[in-house]
C-alpha cells in the first residue's frame, strides 16, 4: 500500500475504520492458527486472484479461476509439501491457456500470489502465533510509516511514474520502522541481532511487493485493484506488501537460520 506525499487527509477515517475492522478479525483467525486460518488465507488469496484477472480483462472466468485457485490452495496447505508444490503452480498454468491477453503477466503474478500464501500459512503452522505476527507487523508498520512519513516530510518520490506517491522519506521510516520491530524481538530474547537485518529487508521485499502492484495497476490503467475494501481499494492493494514479504521470507530461510538464535551472555 502506497503512502502520499501531501495531499488531503480525507481517507484517513475511512481507511482507519475498514483497516482497523479487517486487522482485528485476522489477528483473532491468526491466534486461533490451523484450520481457520488457513480458510482465511486460502479466501484473501481467492480474492487477490480474482482482482487480478479483473484487471487483465479475464471476464467471467476471473470468477471460476479464483474460485479455483481458493479450493487448491487450501487443499495444498493440508498435503504434504511435495504434494502441495505442483498445486501452487496449477492455476497458473490452467489460466495461461484459457485467458486471451496478458498471458505472462498473469503466470507471474499468480503464481506468487499462491506460494506467498502458501508461505504465510507454512509461517504460522511451523513457527506459532508470534513469528506470523513479527512478519505482519513488520509490512504493517512498513506501510503506515511510510504513510505518515510521505505526507507529513514528502520530499523526493521513489519511482513517480509508477507511484506518484511513494516517497524516499517514506520508504525509509519504512525501514526505521522495521527496526524497531525487529529490536522489540531482540531486546525479548526471541532472536538474535541478526533479525533486525532480516526485518529490513523483509521490509524492502514489502515495498517491491507494493511498488510491483502499481506497476500492474498503472500498466492496466486502473487505480484500485477493486473497491472491496473501503478506504483501501481492494485485496490486492492491501496485502501487495505481505505477498513480496512472504515470499522472500520463503528464499531466504533456505540460507539463513531463522529465527537467528539469541546470543547467550
Amino acid at each position: 500500500m502506497s503512502e502520499a506525499g501531501g495531499g488531503q487527509w480525507s481517507d484517513l477515517s475511512q481507511r482507519l475504520l475498514s483497516g482497523g475492522v479487517a486487522a482485528c478479525v485476522g489477528l483473532l483467525i491468526m491466534w486461533f492458527g490451523g484450520l481457520a486460518f488457513h480458510i482465511l488465507i486460502a479466501a484473501i488469496c481467492g480474492i487477490m486472484m480474482w482482482e487480478l484477472l479483473r484487471m487483465i480483462g479475464a471476464g467471467r472466468r476471473g470468477i471460476v479461476l479464483a474460485a479455483i485457485t481458493a479450493f487448491i490452495l487450501l487443499a495444498a496447505m493440508e498435503l504434504p509439501a511435495g504434494f502441495a508444490l505442483p498445486l501452487l503452480l496449477l492455476p497458473a498454468m490452467v489460466g495461461v491457456s484459457q485467458i486471451e491477453q496478458h498471458r505472462f503477466t498473469y503466470a507471474i503474478y499468480s503464481a506468487a500470489i499462491l506460494v506467498a500464501g502458501y508461505g504465510l500459512t507454512a509461517l504460522r503452522d511451523d513457527f506459532g502465533f508470534g513469528w506470523m505476527a513479527w512478519l505482519a507487523l513488520v509490512v504493517i508498520t512498513t506501510d503506515i510509516l511510510g504513510y505518515f512519513a510521505g505526507r507529513f516530510i514528502g520530499g523526493p518520490k521513489f519511482w513517480p511514474k509508477v507511484s506518484p506517491k511513494k516517497t524516499w522519506s517514506g520508504t525509509v521510516a519504512g525501514w526505521i520502522g522495521a527496526v524497531i520491530v525487529g529490536g522489540i524481538y531482540v531486546y525479548l530474547g526471541a532472536a538474535g541481532f541478526e533479525l533486525i537485518g532480516i526485518s529490513v529487508a523483509i521490509s524492502m521485499a514489502s515495498q517491491l511487493g507494493d511498488i510491483s502492484e502499481s506497476a500492474l495497476k498503472r500498466r492496466m490503467g486502473i487505480k484500485d485493484s477493486s473497491n472491496i475494501m473501503p478506504g483501501h481499494g481492494g485485496m490486492f492493494d492491501r496485502f501487495d506488501g505481505m505477498l513480496g514479504a512472504s515470499i522472500f521470507l520463503l528464499v531466504i530461510e533456505a540460507v539463513v537460520v531463522f529465527p537467528p538464535v539469541p546470543v547467550v551472555p
